[in-house]
């Protein structure tokens, strides 16, 4: 049995100690927000946020949750009823700056913005790119990442939508 907080509710899970957290949020408790990528801990896409540090839930056995805070993307957004408005800027500074492609990477990205800008609400493009360095973008919208993190943190305005 593991027992934790998920985006700011109790669980309780049966699951092997050594599944990784990823599985048994996925799998154990149904939200598929977080997204498997790699499965060693090498490009982000599973990135959730264990005692509000960014970790790779991939490579995370379930074990190190015990008795500890996760959230994952649907916790910041909000979905899960406790998101504290930062995730909502990101999320609307990725749309105007049309961040996503393909998507995939999407909430991994997000999840480590979120802790940036949460310990860092000033960022230069040298401490962007240190923080989502671990974060890999197979369509390489590199540049837009930083930009939307910029438009997120207030630093830039968003693009003007094109008529």
């Amino acid at each position: 049995m593991a027992n934790f907080v998920l985006n700011g509710q109790a669980v309780t899970i049966d699951a092997d100690p050594n599944m990784p957290l990823l599985w048994a949020v996925r799998e154990k408790l149904g939200l598929t927000g977080t997204k498997f990528g790699c499965g060693i801990a090498q490009c982000g896409a599973c990135t959730m946020h264990l005692d509000g540090d960014p970790i790779r839930s991939c490579s995370t056995p379930v074990s190190m949750a015990e008795g500890r805070e996760v959230t994952t993307i649907e916790g910041v957004s909000g979905e899960a009823g406790n998101g504290d408005g930062l995730a909502s800027a990101i999320q609307a500074a990725w749309i105007s700056e049309q961040v996503p492609q393909c998507g995939y990477c999407q909430s991994g990205q997000i999840m480590s913005a979120t802790a940036l800008l949460r310990d860092n609400p000033s960022p230069s493009d040298d401490d962007i790119d240190a923080a989502m360095r671990g974060n890999i973008c197979r369509c390489g919208t590199y540049t837009r990442i930083r930009r939307a993190i910029k438009v997120a943190s207030g630093q830039a305005q968003p693009r003007e939508e094109e008529a």
